[in-house]
């Protein structure tokens, strides 16, 4: 890729930050967003892989993860056009993961392997990690480990953990909390007093202290 076509690259990168994140108001504004060390540092750092420079490319990723603030992508995973990382902090992406156009993923998300004991029966060279297909959308938190497939145009939402193919357009949302009334002493149920004999009278030295029960 020539300087035009860098160029061209970058502007898209910082559109693209501009179109998914309100905050943003130029592009000016948006080369200070958490993605473009990350995303930038990453694509430097993969051509190094490409071209057999194993060790700097590692190097230029472990700096970039500091000037990103916690984003680690392996030099070695595929990524394709405006790729988009909400806030940022804590993504972890594995050396085999593939990811299409267009794809957004927010803070803490995992695109992991299911653990080395696993992966050393696996052939050599076979993906170890997600493929992500176009314009994926993956929530806060959520993990996706081993050699799943994430087809286009689907949603995992936050916190989900995804080990199974996911279909196009699908949906993977994992369960909300519910709100759930506390009881304490003061609110448990008591029973009326007239129909409570009377206890006899003893001598406290202070009020019991009234703790939640979940």
């Amino acid at each position: 890729m020539g300087a035009r076509g860098l160029y061209r690259a970058a502007v898209a990168d910082l559109d693209t930050i501009r179109e998914r994140d309100p905050s943003m108001r130029s592009r000016t504004e948006a080369l200070l967003h958490p993605a473009v060390p990350a995303i930038w540092g990453y694509r430097a750092a993969h051509r190094m892989h490409r071209r057999g420079l194993r060790r700097t490319a590692r190097l230029v990723s472990a700096i970039t993860r500091v000037l990103s603030g916690g984003i680690e992508i392996h030099p070695g995973a595929r990524i394709g056009r405006r790729f988009f990382i909400d806030h940022g902090t804590g993504v972890v992406i594995g050396e085999t993961a593939v990811i299409g156009d267009d794809v957004t993923i927010f803070h803490q998300v995992t695109l992991g392997s299911v653990g080395w004991w696993h992966d050393q029966e696996r052939p050599e060279g076979s993906r170890r990690h997600p493929a992500v297909g176009d314009r994926v959308v993956i929530g806060a938190n959520a993990t996706v480990l081993g050699a799943v497939t994430v087809g286009s145009d689907a949603v995992i939402g936050a916190q989900a953990l995804v080990i199974k193919d996911v279909p196009d357009g699908a949906r993977v949302l994992a369960p909300t909390a519910e709100p759930r009334r506390r009881r304490t002493e003061r609110t448990a149920r008591r029973p009326h007093p007239a129909t409570t004999p009377a206890a006899p009278a003893r001598r406290d030295h202070g009020a019991p202290t009234a703790f939640p029960t979940w």
